[in-house]
């Protein structure tokens, strides 16, 4: 075990923590400030194959004695956990604002306390959880939820904090034991939960963190025999080697990846709202997987809502994500800055329009001006891949059946957002709009018992509410000859 590090007078263990201990490697990463990249955090232990087969063992040892609980005892582990989050709140906040960027204001009065609710939201439905019980062809029928095994959760670099505790609430609350891998580019918001699973007494080996990078570690834990559900968030790359991997162990596997969604304006909405949400989409500087990065107005309003959208994104102000006069953080890390870039150069190569933006804000830092592109056409790369930056695209469209056709005409389909002021429009394009959620009037309004995932390249399974606790689980009827037992 190696000392702890201090990050602004806050103490975070750079290691991993399996069996209940803090456990080191002799390699290590850097974790790096994505709004001052010359300030190292920390050297980060750096996990492989063998410490992938020490978190399953840990983890598959604990899991007997977790399993056997009920669902109110594991639900008064999950509840003393919310309790310390939230009064870990500032703490948490910092630590993730400087490792991954996220404004600090955002993180401290939304963010992390959304993580507090995520474990007491699923300790209470799994509580709460009543059997379908039925007779049938003179049998009483039972459906039970068993306790699936270890479930691996892995998760990506934006919104560590949250993510990390929406994947393993329901995993922890359904019986299972956990392994978390957190993003190496964003380790230290994984590591404080370390030390708040610890204070709050939960048994060695139900919760385990191991960092490190995706090929020495990812595939190690990936094709662990011993594994019996995985949990991913990421690209749809990723997905792909993990979902072969969990293929060859018959291993049930969800993932959420990548999203490419429209923000469709009507003629009939208010367009003010509808502007001053597109330009709210370069919020976490377009870092969020179910950003509406394509916006598609009716041609009769365009001139209008452009001028709105523009005065919108003019607001924004990039710097450090610790002052609460920022609106938008810097990107992850150089090489994230890059690709985006990468991006826009191709659009501007490819004939494709920059409305406004397309360059750093500053030479050598890690922002990028809010972007705007009109693309030359609908197939162009801009419009039908994931740039998951501050860029998004402008288009038009004539009347509905156009609209809804350019809304669904990627491969993606994770969510998207429609303004109208017609009740009947509000429904009939909502449902035809192709994505997993689809907002009307607003955005990011989530409820935590609803179903969430992806349609097409964007993702399989749903995460939410019992949706999530029935994937962690593996189901049984019970048959009971109806009279034969007393």
């Amino acid at each position: 075990m190696r000392d702890r590090i201090d990050i602004d007078g806050l103490s975070v263990s750079p290691d991993h923590f399996i069996g209940g201990q803090r456990v080191t490697s002799p390699e290590t990463f850097e974790t790096r400030c994505p709004f001052d990249w010359s300030r190292k955090l920390a050297d980060i232990a750096r996990g492989d194959a063998q410490t992938a087969a020490h978190a399953a063992e840990a983890a598959s040892a604990a899991f007997p004695g977790w399993a056997a609980l009920t669902a109110a005892e594991r639900g008064a582990y999950l509840h003393r956990l919310a309790d310390l989050i939230e009064a870990n709140v500032e703490k948490l906040a910092m630590v993730e604002c400087l490792d991954m960027g996220m404004l600090l204001e955002s993180l401290q009065l939304r963010v992390i306390l959304r993580g507090a609710a995520n474990f007491r939201n699923y300790a209470d439905l799994a509580t709460a959880h009543q059997e379908r019980v039925w007779s049938s062809r003179g049998t009483a029928n039972r459906v039970i939820r068993m306790p699936a095994g270890p479930a691996l959760i892995i998760t990506p670099w934006n919104a560590p904090f949250m993510l990390s505790t929406w994947k393993c609430a329901p995993a922890l609350a359904a019986g299972n034991t956990v392994i978390l891998k957190p993003a190496d580019w964003s380790p230290l918001s994984a590591s404080v939960l370390a030390d708040l699973i610890a204070e709050a007494g939960f048994p060695a080996g139900v919760f385990n963190i191991v960092q490190g990078l995706g090929a020495e570690l990812g595939n190690a834990l990936t094709s662990d025999p011993r594994i019996k559900r995985i949990s991913f968030t990421g690209s749809v790359p990723t997905a792909r080697v993990i979902g072969k991997a969990a293929a060859e162990n018959i291993v049930p596997f969800t993932a959420e990846l990548g999203g490419k969604s429209p923000l469709l304006v009507f003629a009939d909405a208010d367009l003010d709202a509808a502007a001053k949400k597109a330009a709210g989409q370069f919020d976490d500087s377009g870092q969020v997987c179910m950003a509406g990065t394509r916006i598609i107005v009716e041609e009769s309003v365009k001139d209008e809502f452009l001028a709105k959208f523009h005065a919108y994104a003019d607001a924004h102000v990039m710097g450090d994500s610790r002052d609460p006069a920022t609106t938008m953080s810097a990107l992850i890390h150089p090489v994230h800055a890059d690709r985006v870039l990468g991006f826009i150069e191709r659009a501007r190569a490819a004939g494709d329009t920059i409305v406004r933006g397309g360059k750093r804000w500053k030479e050598g830092a890690n922002w990028i001006e809010p972007t705007l592109i009109v693309p030359k056409d609908n197939q162009s790369e801009v419009v039908q891949s994931e740039v998951f930056g501050p860029v998004l695209t402008f288009q038009t469209f004539k009347d509905e059946a156009e609209g809804v056709a350019l809304a669904n005409s990627t491969a993606y389909g994770l969510s998207g957002i429609v303004y109208t002021g017609s009740e009947e429009r509000a429904h009939r394009v909502g449902r035809a709009v192709r994505g997993g959620t689809v907002w009307v009037n607003t955005f990011l309004v989530r409820d935590l018992t609803a179903p969430f995932g992806g349609i097409g390249i964007s993702g399989i399974g749903r995460e939410g509410g019992d949706y999530a606790l029935d994937f962690h689980s593996d189901l049984k009827t019970l048959q009971i000859l109806e009279g034969s037992v007393r």
